[in-house]
């Protein structure tokens, strides 16, 4: 094997329990019945600043993260 595909594969299962990590870190989000029937869908101060909470940021790195390793995935396929 050549080196570049061993070292992106440690990166791609590196990059793979950080996310597992990340996704776990995030709380449930359950609304219950009242998701179901669009109710509580209110803009509050919670929902326009969220992106600034440590919700809003692991949100934000999880598509990142995604996103990355859908990148290692096509590259390593192609190796």
């Amino acid at each position: 094997m050549n080196v570049p595909y061993i070292l992106l594969s440690l990166a791609y299962i590196a990059g793979c329990a950080a996310l597992v990590t990340i996704i776990l870190m995030q709380k449930k989000r359950s609304g219950g019945i009242g998701s179901v029937a669009g109710m509580g869908n209110a803009d509050t101060y919670w929902d326009k600043n969220k992106g600034r909470t440590l919700e809003g940021s692991l949100e934000k790195w999880t598509k990142i993260g995604g996103a990355l390793l859908l990148v290692f995935s096509v590259v390593l396929c192609l190796l």
